[in-house]
């Protein structure tokens, strides 16, 4: 679809909407693109400093771009009240800030060398350049977040801690005697869902919405990052060529253990193979490859689109409690993308 003035609208995959996530609505579109702009705008505004260097670096992946997942669906949960306030741009601008931020320090523990298609930072300067640069962004974040009053810095800060205690969940592993399943989407709720829950929260409550309908945005939000993140893991092991920019088989040399992988290992079909694999980090090119034919044909991953399946139908039933309104038909077209993509 196009926006009226012919530009191809993007859509939260950062790919053109016909591909993907639709607004069919022409005025939404309309109203949305203009307010990403604005989001774009005091991002990078809001980063810049005396210090040129600082500037730079937090630049750096501000303009390599991406989903903007995060403030896309701030500004379309503000559209069920009152869109126009200036708090709805701050509001976006800080979910995505925070989520920069992380980014930085998530490259130095993942010693990644790109990022959105970018050389990442710890590769382009180092790590301490990369961790000073994600705490200057947070920095600034809670600058602006302080502008949405006393409930949005406190909320932020629970959010905060849950993006930090995700990550720690996930380095430190399953607990003894903890369920793998369940470990993992705590994780991945803390991780990606908090924010995205955070998102849909501070846009609906800069908008006026009524409290009930904050609520259930948040929900929304939580629900459906969970879902994009298991999708994102199917992906990794189903296509050959992923959304999220990731090379097939990311999870696999990392080490890390995704719901189709935790799955494949309960299953009693599973190859043994397949299991000796899944018990260590794969460094070679070949063994990547075995694990994921293996992986591809495993019940796990049959598993894994089953309980995507439950969160999108978690996701869609959140949305029947709102008012029909163009933004719920674009959140709905959302769900369907977050099912689709994984097909």
């Amino acid at each position: 679809m196009s926006s009226p003035s012919g530009e191809p609208v993007r859509n939260v995959a950062g790919s053109t909407a016909a591909s993907g996530f639709d607004i069919d609505d022409p005025a939404l579109a309309e109203s949305i693109s203009a307010g990403m702009a604005r989001v774009e705008e005091l991002l990078h505004d809001s980063v810049r400093s005396e210090f040129d260097f600082a500037t730079r670096t937090s630049l750096h992946l501000v303009d390599a771009g991406g989903k903007r997942f995060r403030p896309l669906f701030a500004l379309l949960a503000a559209h069920f009240a009152d869109p126009s306030p200036d708090e709805v741009i701050t509001s976006a601008a800080v979910v995505e800030m925070v989520h920069l931020a992380t980014l930085y320090h998530d490259d130095v523990m993942d010693e990644a060398t790109m990022r959105r298609g970018a050389t990442s930072a710890n590769m382009r300067w180092d790590n301490s350049v990369a961790i000073l640069t994600g705490d200057f962004l947070m920095a600034h974040a809670s600058r602006l977040v302080a502008d949405l009053g006393a409930d949005a810095v406190r909320r932020m800060a629970t959010t905060f801690e849950a993006l930090v205690t995700g990550q720690l969940r996930e380095t430190i592993g399953v607990g003894d005697g903890q369920d793998p399943e369940e470990h993992y989407l705590q994780v991945i709720y803390e991780k990606t869902g908090s924010l995205i829950a955070t998102a849909g929260r501070f846009g609906a409550n800069a908008a006026g919405a009524t409290p009930e309908q904050v609520a259930a945005l948040e929900s929304f939000g939580k629900s459906i990052g969970i879902a994009f993140q298991i999708s994102d893991d199917v992906i990794d092991i189903a296509s050959a060529a992923t959304d999220s920019g990731k090379t097939p088989g990311t999870d696999l040399r990392e080490g890390v253990l995704t719901l189709p992988m935790i799955y494949a290992r309960d299953a009693s079909d599973t190859d043994p193979r397949l299991l000796e694999l899944l018990g260590q980090p794969l460094s070679s090119d070949d063994d990547v490859s075995e694990a994921l034919k293996l992986l591809r044909e495993s019940s796990g991953l049959r598993r894994a689109r089953a309980k995507l399946d439950e969160y999108a139908q978690d996701s869609r039933a959140v949305l029947a409690e709102l008012p029909a309104c163009s933004a719920r038909d674009a959140l709905e077209a959302l769900v369907h993308y977050v099912v689709a993509r994984t097909r």
